[in-house]
């Protein structure tokens, strides 16, 4: 059987922290996809086009790599898609913290899913989505926080 994990996020945009989980999961895993959540209560920086563009570009040489955007319940979207493990990255306590709970709630739901951590390494810890974006707003250079590929 086929080992498939999904990372799922908004990736808004995709950052360095992104990019390093995916790449150091890749050895464990025969499919990584990874699957941009859609959320029409949630108002989005940049489309989920650009961002489907923007991974599929930095991901463009990795076969075992997946790109697709989806709506409702992630459990329910590994269960279409075969997956059987949830990547999720860890950068703070307060993070292991939330991502526990959903951990053990997706697994209430899903029985057969299991969620993976993997902790941000300690040069991209303070990194996130929302950071990057403040910088963009306020015209700053953002080059360095986000993988080559990504032209924003």
């Amino acid at each position: 059987m086929e080992k498939i994990a999904v990372f799922p996020g908004s990736f808004d945009p995709i950052t360095r922290g992104h990019e390093s989980i995916v790449l150091r999961a890749l050895p464990l895993f025969d499919k990584i996809i990874i699957a941009i959540g859609e959320n029409s209560d949630k108002k989005t920086y940049f489309s989920a086009e650009k961002r489907l563009r923007w991974i599929n570009r930095v991901f463009k040489n990795e076969a075992k790599i997946d790109v697709i955007t989806y709506n409702g319940l992630t459990v329910d979207f590994c269960k279409e898609v075969g997956a059987k493990y949830i990547l999720r990255g860890l950068r703070t306590s307060a993070d292991f913290e939330f991502e526990r709970s959903v951990g053990q709630i997706n697994k209430k739901m899903f029985p057969e899913i299991e969620t993976i951590f993997f902790l941000t390494v300690p040069e991209l810890t303070a990194l996130n989505s929302s950071i990057v974006r403040d910088i963009l707003r306020h015209g700053g250079d953002v080059s360095q926080f986000i993988p080559e590929g990504v032209d924003l």
